[in-house]
């Protein structure tokens, strides 16, 4: 997720564009697959192969280098700065009690042997 360009982090320069991610690490091509930095992974992996972009400051040549919270990414003149999202709580309702189920028995009533069926309700 791209947080806008006018960021409450006082700690990101104005330049960079903060990116949050839900979980880490991330690997390096996804980051700028997902944030539409390239056209496709492939060409994620290409650009990164070539030595076209930087982590840190430094160049980066490993495709799968795992990102994490903290470091900053540039390609053709974009800078984007990872921020770990605060983790969201959502609550959750218990689960929907079904009804008791009915059962029929079988009961003999009177002295001829004649019998009824009656729904009674199991415990």
């Amino acid at each position: 997720m791209t947080v806008p360009a006018n960021h409450s982090d006082k700690n990101v320069p104005a330049d960079i564009r903060v990116v949050e991610i839900s979980r880490e690490p991330v690997e390096l091509y996804k980051i700028l697959k997902f944030e539409g930095m390239v056209a496709s992974g492939g060409q994620a992996k290409v650009v990164v192969a070539a030595g076209q972009v930087l982590v840190n400051g430094k160049i980066e040549t490993q495709k799968r280098k795992k990102i994490v919270a903290g470091d900053t990414i540039e390609f053709n003149k974009e800078k984007i700065g990872i921020k770990l999202a605060s983790t969201v709580t959502t609550e959750v309702s218990p689960p929907k009690t079904k009804a008791k189920p009915v059962a029929k028995k079988q009961v003999t009533e009177g002295t001829s042997g004649s019998s009824v069926a009656i729904d009674v309700e199991s415990q």
